[in-house]
């Protein structure tokens, strides 16, 4: 059997907002995560995105990775390994009451989020999903029952098939965990990147409004 390789890019409405809704990709997971036995990398630096492109030329069968068009900031090492079906925490403490999931663009959003909640008291920890199939169901689960059964999953994607519906399939069956997901509600519109993620709810802002609904 001869290798099978996607190599699909596409940019969020997060990353190509001035260029109208015909340019923006919000049901590209919901379709990739539906075939059998196909792997979806959602990077969220260079490093990352990288590394997702070793694994999808070295995977035998479909793999489905999503990049951003404009510059990021690099969030991890050179060094940094990464694995298929594996996700990263990226803070980390004792105290941590929620778990906030992100991928991709909403990855540095949920960091920034973390910046703001620490300076207000309240700890998070901060986990980048980097693989949306398969999830890391062990992650999720032992991060959600450290953070007292609370986890928030933010993505830049329809709520149907995405990162939310992942990673509450993965706690499901464990129980004891609940998962708030913040994501797309309808189409939106053309403008500029901030304030399509402020307006349709996955900003660092709605995040931190996500968490403290949670806490209350």
């Amino acid at each position: 059997m001869h290798h099978v390789k996607n190599f699909i890019l596409t940019p969020s409405f997060c990353v190509s907002g001035e260029d109208g809704p015909s340019q923006m990709a919000l049901e590209d997971f919901a379709m990739f995560r539906t075939i059998p036995g196909a792997v979806c990398f959602y990077p969220s630096d260079a490093v990352s995105a990288e590394r997702a492109f070793e694994l999808a030329a070295n995977h035998r069968g479909v793999t489905f990775t999503r990049t951003s068009r404009p510059a990021t900031a690099v969030v991890y090492e050179n060094t940094e390994t990464f694995e298929i079906g594996k996700s990263k925490v990226l803070r980390k403490s004792d105290g941590d009451k929620v778990t906030v999931v992100g991928a991709g663009v909403t990855l540095h959003e949920a960091l920034a989020a973390h910046k703001t909640l620490q300076a207000e008291g309240i700890n998070i920890r901060v986990v980048d999903a980097f693989c949306l199939k398969p999830v890391d169901k062990a992650l999720m689960v032992e991060c959600g029952k450290a953070t007292g059964g609370r986890i928030v999953t933010v993505e830049d994607h329809y709520f149907e098939g995405g990162l939310g519906e992942g990673v509450a399939a993965a706690v499901a069956e464990d129980g004891g965990v609940k998962v708030h997901r913040l994501a797309v509600t309808g189409i939106p519109r053309s403008g500029p990147a901030a304030l399509l993620m402020e307006d349709y709810g996955i900003s660092a802002n709605c995040i931190v409004k996500a968490v403290k609904k949670m806490l209350a």
